[in-house]
C-alpha cells in the first residue's frame, strides 16, 4: 500500500507505467534517508538530464502535492506522514484476504516432492525435497493456484534386482521381520561392497529386475514386501513433519503407461537403436542421447518420467509441473522435458525442474551405498530432546512441555533447512539448527510465545475483544486517539518500521512464488521477528500511554498472525507459550 502510494504520484511525472516504478522502488539504507527511494539512472536517457537534475525536479513535483521528498543524488527519497497512514496500514492488515495473490488463479500445478527410496532409510538428505515442496504446496496455494502433492515413490527398477540379489545371497528371514529398513540397508551396502570383487552380482541383480518386470512370482513377493514396510517408515516421518500427499504413487504405478510412449516415440521416428539400446538423440540441443529401452528390454528413469508427465498432465489435469529433485539430476530432467517437447507437447514448457543442493551432516556428504546414512527419526529425536532440555531450564512449569519440545525440535529441523536458498549446500548442525538465538526457527518461536504473552497482558486491560481479529471498534479508537484535539497518533521509529515490514508480505509472496524459493519467507519470519523485538523493547505496549495504546497494541496482534502464518507456510507450528 504504501509503496503503491509513492508509485501512484510518480508515474505520472516520468512517463512510466505505475507497476514499473513500483519494481524500481527501492528501501533506503538507512531508515534516516526515508521511506522509498526512486532511482532516476534509467530516465536520464529519455529525458536527456543527469539522473541527479531528474531528481530534483520529480523532488520538487512531489513536493506540491504534499509528499515529504527531497533529492539525494540521482535518487529521490520520500517520507509518509506516519500518523495518516499507519491506522490505513494497519486496517489493510486485518483484511481477512490480506496478502492473499491470484497469480495462479484457477491453474492447477503439481508437485512431485521426497520420493524416497523403496528398502532405504528416510535419511537426513530426504529432507530437503519434502520441506521444500511442502512449502511450495503452501505457497502456491496462497497465490490463487490449486496445489497438488505427489510423492512420486522410488519403488522400481534396477535397484530392487540389487535388493532382491542381496536378499538371496545373505538374507536372514529373522532379522529382516525385526528391522526391515536397518537390515535392508545393510543388505543394499554389501551388494556393492561385494560386487567391486564379483562382477557376476551386477548380472544377477539385472536378471532379478527382468524377472520382476515379467511378473515373477518371488520377485514380485520380496518387492512387495520392501514396498510394505518401507512405507511404515515414511509415514511415521511424514506424520512428524506434518507433511501430506494428494497422491502417493511409486514408479511401478506407470509399468503399464510406458508402453504408450514407447509406441508413440516409435511412430514419431523418434526412436533410434544405439549399441542395442533405444534413445531419443539430442546432439542437436548439447545434451547426451536419452536412453528409453536399455539393451536388455528393460525401461529405465526417463521411461516411467515421460509416462508420469503425460499422466499428470492429461488424468490429474496439470497446467503446471514442479520438480523438487536434487541438482544433480539437472541433465535428466532437461532431456525428459526436451523428448517431451519433441512429441508434439507444447504443455512440456511449463514443466520445471526445482533443484535443491546437497545436505551434509556437519561436514558428510551422506551415500546409501556405502552406509554413510544419518537416519532422520534420529536427529529429529535429539531435537527434541534438546528443546525440552532448554525448556525444562527456562520454564520447568510449562505445560504440555513435551509437546512444545516436539514442535520446537522439530520446527528447527525444518526451519533450519528451509532458510537456506535452497541451491545451496547445506551444512546441517543440529547445535546450531536447535538454538534459541540467531536467525532459526526457535527463536521466531520464541519471539512469537512472547507476543502472546504481551497480548495476554493487554487482554487484561480489555483491548482484546475478539482475539487475533481486530474489530471495528478497536480500529476506531486508533482513529480516535490519532485526532483528539487534532494531535497526530505518534508513531515511534520501530513501530514504523514493523508496520511497514507487516505491509510488505505480500511483495515477499510473490517474490518466492516467481523464485521457487520458501528461504524467502523464513527470512523474511526472521525479519518480522528481529523487527518486533526491537520494537519490544523500545516502546512500552501492554502499559503505553493511552494516546498510543491501540496502535501499539493492534501491531502487536497484526505480528503474532503474521508470524504464525509464515511459520505455517513453511511447515512450522508457533506454540503460544514456551
Amino acid at each position: 500500500m504504501w509503496m503503491n502510494q509513492a508509485a501512484a504520484h510518480i508515474a505520472p511525472l516520468t512517463g512510466s507505467e505505475q507497476d514499473e516504478v513500483l519494481r524500481l522502488l527501492e528501501i533506503p539504507p538507512q531508515a534516516e534517508m526515508g521511506d522509498a527511494a526512486f532511482p532516476c539512472f534509467v530516465l536520464a536517457k529519455s529525458l536527456k538530464k543527469a539522473p541527479a537534475i531528474i531528481a530534483a525536479d520529480i523532488a520538487a513535483e512531489l513536493q506540491t502535492v504534499g509528499l515529504d521528498a527531497s533529492p539525494a543524488g540521482p535518487y529521490v527519497n520520500i517520507r509518509f506522514n506516519r500518523a495518516d497512514l499507519a491506522p490505513k496500514l494497519l486496517q489493510e492488515l486485518e483484511h481477512k484476504e490480506f496478502g492473499k495473490l491470484q497469480l495462479g488463479a484457477g491453474s492447477r500445478v503439481v508437485i512431485d516432492m521426497s520420493s524416497p527410496n523403496i528398502a532405504k532409510p528416510f535419511g537426513i538428505g530426504h529432507l530437503r525435497s519434502t520441506v521444500i515442496g511442502a512449502a511450495l504446496y503452501r505457497l502456491y496455494n496462497e497465490a490463487g493456484y490449486t496445489s497438488v502433492s505427489v510423492n512420486h515413490l522410488g519403488d522400481w527398477g534396477t535397484q530392487f534386482g540389487k535388493q532382491i540379489a542381496a536378499y538371496k545371497r545373505w538374507g536372514n528371514d529373522e532379522a529382516l521381520k525385526a528391522e526391515p529398513i536397518r537390515t535392508s540397508l545393510e543388505l543394499y551396502v554389501r551388494f556393492h561392497d561385494e560386487a567391486e570383487n564379483d562382477p557376476s552380482l551386477e548380472i544377477e541383480a539385472r536378471d532379478w529386475f527382468r524377472k520382476l518386470e515379467q511378473g515373477d512370482e518371488e520377485a514380485q513377493r520380496l518387492w512387495a514386501f520392501f514396498v510394505e514396510v518401507s512405507m511404515k517408515e515414511f509415514d511415521r516421518m511424514y506424520e512428524r513433519l506434518n507433511v501430506q500427499f494428494d497422491h502417493t504413487l511409486g514408479e511401478s504405478f506407470y509399468n503399464d503407461k510406458m508402453g504408450a510412449v514407447v509406441e508413440e516415440l516409435k511412430g514419431k521416428g523418434l526412436l533410434e537403436e544405439s549399441e542395442g539400446a533405444l534413445v531419443v538423440r539430442l546432439e542437436d540441443e548439447n545434451m547426451p542421447p536419452c536412453l528409453i529401452i536399455k539393451k536388455d528390454g528393460t525401461t529405465i528413469y526417463p521411461t516411467r518420467d515421460l509416462a508420469t508427465a503425460v499422466y499428470r498432465h492429461d488424468v490429474m489435469k496439470a497446467d503446471k509441473m514442479l520438480y523438487v529433485v536434487g541438482g544433480e539430476q539437472k541433465l535428466h530432467f532437461r532431456q525428459v522435458f526436451a523428448v517431451l517437447s519433441r512429441m508434439g507437447y507444447a504443455w512440456s514448457e511449463n514443466c520445471e525442474h526445482i533443484p535443491f543442493g546437497l545436505m551434509r551432516f556437519e561436514g558428510r556428504k551422506m551415500s546409501t551405498r556405502r552406509g554413510k546414512v544419518v537416519f532422520l527419526q534420529e536427529v529429529l529425536d535429539e531435537a527434541v530432546a534438546r528443546a525440552f532440555q532448554i525448556i525444562q531450564e527456562k520454564n520447568p512449569n510449562l505445560p504440555n512441555s513435551q509437546e512444545v519440545a516436539e514442535a520446537v525440535g522439530v520446527g528447527a529441523i525444518v526451519f533450519g533447512d528451509l532458510r537456506n536458498n535452497r541451491l545451496n549446500d547445506v551444512d546441517f548442525s543440529l547445535e546450531d539448527a536447535v538454538s534459541f538465538e540467531g536467525e532459526t526457527g526457535p527463536y521466531v518461536q520464541y519471539t512469537h510465545a512472547r507476543i502472546n504473552s504481551v497480548l495476554a497482558k493487554a487482554a487484561e486491560a480489555g483491548y482484546l475483544k475478539n482475539e487475533n481479529q481486530l474489530d471495528q471498534d478497536h480500529i476506531s479508537s486508533i482513529n480516535a486517539a490519532a485526532n483528539t484535539e487534532n494531535k497526530p497518533i505518534m508513531v515511534g521509529d520501530t513501530s514504523w518500521a514493523l508496520l511497514k515490514l507487516l505491509a510488505d508480505y505480500p511483495q515477499h509472496l510473490e517474490k518466492a512464488i516467481h523464485r521457487n524459493e520458501p528461504s524467502v519467507i523464513a527470512k523474511y519470519a526472521i525479519d518480522v521477528a528481529q523487527a518486533f523485538n526491537r520494537f519490544y523493547h523500545a516502546e512500552r505496549i501492554a502499559d503505553a500511554p493511552a494516546d498510543v495504546k491501540p496502535f501499539r497494541v493492534a501491531l502487536t496482534e497484526r505480528t503474532a498472525e503474521r508470524l504464525a502464518y509464515s511459520l505455517y507456510l513453511l511447515g512450522v507450528q508457533a506454540p503460544e507459550r514456551m
